[in-house]
């Protein structure tokens, strides 16, 4: 014979108060094994498991149409879950881009316009956000007179916010949704654009040719970081190996601008390496700090990695180390 419970007992059993036990057998969810002489509800161990699910799927967010499908076996519990878990998705989403615009908010000084600006940032669709950064890259390129290949490459710099981002993205997207849509922000890169590429030279940098010598030298550069983070000495043949053809290929760049070859400056470059000076040039090119910190956010927001101009001044004081070496 089956145990019978009290309905005591069958709510301290599946987690349950007597009063939400009594409302899930007057909605029909769950009804009573039995009923006493005295009209006392009893209930069984399969009574108390339905409980307990009915207890969980509610936790879970399920309405009471749901669970009555679920346990009349008109739906299966796993498309239910899939609805709810779609649905939970949905909330982390919106709860994740209420943290971060409640994170600037803490931040910054935001004025009501401002927080209701950043909410639509965060809540704008893929579409949106594709058509706000190609419109802001048509405007900075309007007219630019470089070889298109440049401006195909410059509008790849583009983020793409993954479907469950980090906090730490979707702020970086409300900060780079701001500026892009910013009118000092777009006339000054605009304005640095147009100065840097408007001279012979400048147009020369922007060909397929020296984009693709760029490219090369990235990698090479790439692969000198990757050693000095591995522990590589400088005063080994593989760091020597690196810093020789970082030589040559930095003399090869230079001819293709110039015309001249010179190898020995080439290598001067690199051993008398001046940090102070060169953050002394960037310093007096404000469009230059802008283009870095566009391209700081959209690694962000893409999780790649944030260009650090300090790992760049460890790796050239790496391969100025190596070119010191006597090779003998």
């Amino acid at each position: 014979m089956t145990d019978l419970y009290p309905i005591g007992d069958a709510a301290r059993r599946a987690g349950l108060s007597v009063s939400a036990i009594r409302f899930y057998a007057d909605e029909g969810i769950v009804a009573p094994t039995a009923l006493t002489e005295g009209g006392y509800r009893q209930y069984d161990v399969h009574a108390i498991a339905r409980l307990e699910l009915v207890r969980t799927l509610r936790d879970l967010g399920a309405g009471l149409d749901e669970i009555r499908r679920v346990l009349a076996a008109e739906t299966t519990l796993q498309d239910l879950a899939v609805t709810h878990l779609r649905l939970v998705e949905d909330r982390l989403r919106q709860f994740r881009a209420r943290r971060a615009v409640l994170r600037v908010i803490v931040r910054q000084h935001t004025t009501t316009e401002q927080v209701s600006l950043m909410h639509k940032l965060v809540s704008m669709s893929d579409d949106d956000r594709e058509r706000l950064i190609t419109g802001f890259w048509a405007f900075v390129t309007d007219g630019l007179d470089v070889h298109p290949a440049y401006v195909e490459q410059l509008g790849k710099r583009r983020p793409i916010l993954p479907e469950e981002p980090t906090g730490e993205q979707l702020e970086a997207w409300i900060e780079l949704a701001e500026m892009v849509r910013d009118e000092d922000f777009r006339t000054s890169l605009r304005d640095f654009l147009h100065r840097t590429f408007h001279t012979e030279k400048g147009r020369l940098m922007a060909t397929p040719e020296m984009l693709a010598r760029a490219e090369r030298r990235a990698v090479l550069f790439k692969e000198a970081e990757a050693a000095q983070r591995a522990g590589v000495p400088a005063d080994s043949p593989q760091a020597r190996d690196i810093a020789e053809r970082m030589v040559a290929d930095t003399a090869e760049f230079a001819a293709a601008m110039t015309g001249t070859h010179d190898a020995a400056k080439a290598r001067r470059s690199m051993v008398e390496v001046d940090h102070d000076r060169a953050a002394q040039v960037r310093g007096r090119m404000p469009g230059l700090t802008l283009l870095t910190r566009y391209n700081a956010l959209v690694a962000t927001i893409n999780g790649t990695p944030v260009p650090d101009p300090g790992r760049a001044a460890v790796v050239q004081d790496w391969l100025a180390a190596a070119l010191r070496q006597d090779p003998a």
